[in-house]
């Protein structure tokens, strides 16, 4: 993950004259849409809208949060896609969007159809089992799938979802053929892996938060080398001797063509934005870590990204729903 400090602080610099510069062309000469591909409530929301409360602060129009969720965010995003690409359309997303294309088999590409405008927060998975489970690290998974291949089942949010690409991820570096179990949200798959009706899941921590608290699931391992602070201790998959990494990110993107000043305009509001310590207890309580990146950074690390959800995605023969 980014080490975001000297970053932040690079960003800043440069923060005064992109503003004046963005607003010299007459932008926002109106309201800006920050659209949200999710439902309300979500992560995405609870980032979306704090930032949303400070670019328009920076900026001096409002800038309004518009959930439209649909076909996996795809709605939403295609949407934004389609806007003119003249700042007054913006789109706040996870890393769900770099694997639109390989899952839905739309040919979507959010390298070719979107501009990257700023990488705003990673937080990485975890690895969950329940207390009982003899499954008390990635050692003792893998020497039980090899065991027994094949016998270990692990509950995912659907078909497509972050949990399920980030798990087949898994098998494919791990060498392991866990077996997927996909539920209609992460609620019924906690339910069941508390249950021990499957073996475990990897998913957020915001998203068990309360069943980790209460002792009824255990962290066996995360999935990026940063753990959030004021989180439980538990080493990475990587420490295993794994080469994983893998997790969840949310970045702001426009519609292709967004000119040079406003993107840069834009991503230095949002590096401002993250830098405050106000900012940071939402991204806490996601279980996230402010993540700026520079726009070209940030380009080249959706590129990456999108690479890889291919590569996963025909792997495992990942279809969505």
């Amino acid at each position: 993950m980014p080490h975001c400090l000297g970053r932040r602080a690079l960003l800043a610099a440069g923060l005064a004259a992109g503003p004046a510069a963005a607003q010299q062309e007459g932008w926002p000469a109106r309201p800006v849409r920050i659209v949200v591909p999710f439902t309300p409530g979500g992560s995405n929301d609870a980032i979306a809208r704090p930032l949303a409360e400070r670019l328009q602060g920076r900026f001096g129009q409002p800038f309004v949060v518009e959930n439209r969720p649909g076909a996996g965010s795809a709605v939403g995003v295609g949407l934004v896609a389609q806007a003119p690409s003249d700042g007054h359309t913006l789109l706040l997303t996870t890393s769900s969007v770099a694997a639109i294309g390989p899952v839905q088999g739309t040919g979507f590409d959010p390298v070719r159809e979107l501009e990257a405008v700023a990488l705003l927060a990673r937080a990485p998975l975890v690895v969950l089992t329940p207390p009982a489970s003899p499954l008390d690290g990635i050692a003792a998974l893998v020497a039980a799938d090899r065991a027994r291949p094949g016998s270990l089942h692990y509950a995912s949010s659907g078909p497509g979802s972050t949990t399920h690409i980030a798990t087949e991820l898994f098998n494919l570096r791990a060498g392991t053929r866990l077996q997927h179990v996909p539920y209609r949200g992460t609620a019924g798959a906690l339910t069941d892996l508390v249950a021990g009706r499957v073996d475990l899941m990897f998913t957020t921590i915001a998203s068990a938060a309360g069943q980790i608290r209460g002792g009824l699931l255990r962290i066996i391992a995360y999935t990026g080398e940063e753990r959030p602070d004021g989180t439980p201790a538990a080493p990475t998959v990587r420490a295993a001797g794994i080469p994983y990494e893998s997790g969840i990110w949310w970045g702001l993107f426009a519609p292709r063509g967004l000119p040079p000043a406003l993107r840069a305009a834009l991503n230095a509001a949002a590096a401002e934005a993250l830098g405050e310590p106000g900012f940071g207890r939402y991204l806490a309580a996601e279980g996230a870590i402010p993540a700026p990146l520079p726009p070209d950074r940030f380009a080249a690390f959706l590129a990456a990204e999108v690479t890889a959800m291919r590569e996963v995605v025909a792997a495992a023969r990942i279809r969505a729903d």
